[in-house]
């Protein structure tokens, strides 16, 4: 039976860190990462993609300070919808050639994705999340002053912009991607984890200067859909337990209470496979049937059950 998948891509799958990152690069590390997406569209299963974009934004944000005295400069939320029209454009190009090269008929679309927020979530008072470009300790009081930017150091490297990086609560969009799923199309949204937007009192809707963590968005679109398998693709073909360590323990399966005590004991950073891991809890908790975390080299395999980890609800 047609099941509904949501396989999450990586920002870093398409821009790789032994690269330069030029465009041509990025197109050839997308047509590698669509292996598994082309699979599952060809057993004829409803497919939406997800992708990150924190390579993209820091280059994107290069640009708008190099080019601040000569063109104004674009807020935040901005470049993430110029990254999600473009790099879904990459996406959903690079995917309907190998869909013509495999002889499978499937339109592909890209939604821009707009994702509510909570305007008094904790992260939008006290930010994180480092962006952009690293900056010297003595431009850090002028910058702070002239541009009413949060500046914070980031890990000896230099002193770097830091913004909100709110929970997401709705995916506007929600309907529109569940029609044209309906209708047959594959989607790309919630590029980069969507535009983060709130509600103000008028019941307008504003962007947030901040970004979206790309797997917690993904989560609760599946969610939203009524989508029955979350794919995480990673750097890694398995969670471990002890990960870097002599008692590194890869995992095959966990239940989702598994999955829990292990995030609660610390044995997932919330800079790698933390997020991927609430994630997987969030989806499964939220009426989700599974989730498989792999390698975007070995995404085919993993979803054959070769490889990679699963979390269900239950054993």
């Amino acid at each position: 039976m047609a099941q509904t998948f949501v396989v999450a891509l990586g920002g870093n799958a398409i821009t790789r860190e032994s690269e330069e990152g030029n465009i041509y690069e990025q197109f050839e590390n997308t047509r590698r990462s669509l292996a598994g997406v082309v699979h599952l569209i060809g057993q004829g299963h409803r497919v939406i993609i997800t992708h990150g974009n924190g390579p993209q934004v820091g280059n994107e944000l290069i640009r708008v300070e190099n080019a601040r005295h000569l063109v104004p400069p674009m807020p935040l939320g901005v470049i993430v919808a110029d990254l999600e029209g473009g790099m879904g454009y990459m996406i959903e190009q690079c995917l309907q050639n190998k869909l013509h090269d495999a002889g499978i008929h499937r339109d592909v679309t890209t939604v821009l994705t707009q994702v509510m927020v909570n305007p008094d979530d904790p992260s939008i008072k006290e930010p994180t999340k480092f962006v952009g470009p690293f900056f010297k300790k003595e431009e850090v009081e002028k910058l702070t002053r002239e541009r009413g930017w949060i500046m914070k150091e980031d890990k000896g490297r230099g002193y770097r912009r830091v913004v909100p990086s709110p929970k997401p609560v709705e995916i506007v969009e929600k309907k529109v991607i569940k029609l044209l799923l309906d209708a047959g199309g594959v989607v790309v949204a919630a590029g980069g984890g969507g535009i983060p937007v709130y509600r103000d009192e008028r019941g307008w809707l504003e962007g947030v200067d901040g970004v979206i963590d790309k797997d917690l968005a993904s989560a609760l679109l599946g969610n939203e859909v009524g989508a029955e398998t979350l794919v995480i693709l990673t750097g890694v073909d398995k969670v471990a337990l002890g990960f870097g360590t002599p008692q590194q323990k890869d995992l095959d399966h966990m239940t989702v209470e598994e999955a829990q005590r292990a995030l609660d004991a610390g044995e997932f950073p919330k800079g790698s496979m933390g997020p991927k891991i609430q994630a997987a809890i969030n989806f499964l908790n939220g009426g989700g049937q599974k989730v498989i975390i792999t390698s975007i080299e070995n995404a085919v395999s993993a979803l054959q059950g070769g490889t990679g980890t699963v979390i269900t609800k239950t054993e």
